[in-house]
């Protein structure tokens, strides 16, 4: 008796779980005073050798990372004076970070607006889209 009560309890607790899932937001899909830009438009401001920011973890950045970017990590490094110190602020740069549910892009995006930044390309997309494209990663 006892093993079946403890199979069902397992079992609502098996099947409830999910219905209390907190699930992750999706990042917004613009930036106010950011230009939105897909895989594609990434792929020719690179190119053009626009310097690429990437906000993600430390963990994230080892594991591989768009050739040439710059990693300022959103919570530990990322700020106007270290931004200052890679591009100007009339410079073209591409914020980047883990795709659609990662929010890092878009609070560093939001972030270089407010500091006064005109040129910021929020790149929703992120690493995920920039791999399945088999654009190159170092």
């Amino acid at each position: 008796m006892r093993t079946l009560k403890t199979a069902f309890i397992s079992l609502i607790f098996f099947i409830a779980t999910p219905l209390f899932a907190e699930e992750k937001p999706d990042s917004p899909l613009s930036i106010d005073g950011a230009v939105s830009i897909n895989t594609e438009q990434a792929k020719k401001l690179f190119d053009k050798e626009v310097t690429f920011i990437d906000v993600r973890k430390d963990k994230d950045w080892a594991a591989g990372r768009i050739p040439g970017a710059e990693h300022l990590e959103l919570k530990k490094v990322f700020s106007e004076a270290s931004l200052t110190e890679l591009v100007k602020k009339d410079d073209d740069i591409v914020i980047y970070c883990n795709g659609p549910k990662c929010l890092r892009s878009s609070k560093a995006s939001t972030k270089a607006v407010s500091w006064g930044f005109t040129k910021v390309h929020y790149y929703r997309d992120g690493m995920p889209a920039w791999k399945n494209a088999k654009y190159p990663v170092e």
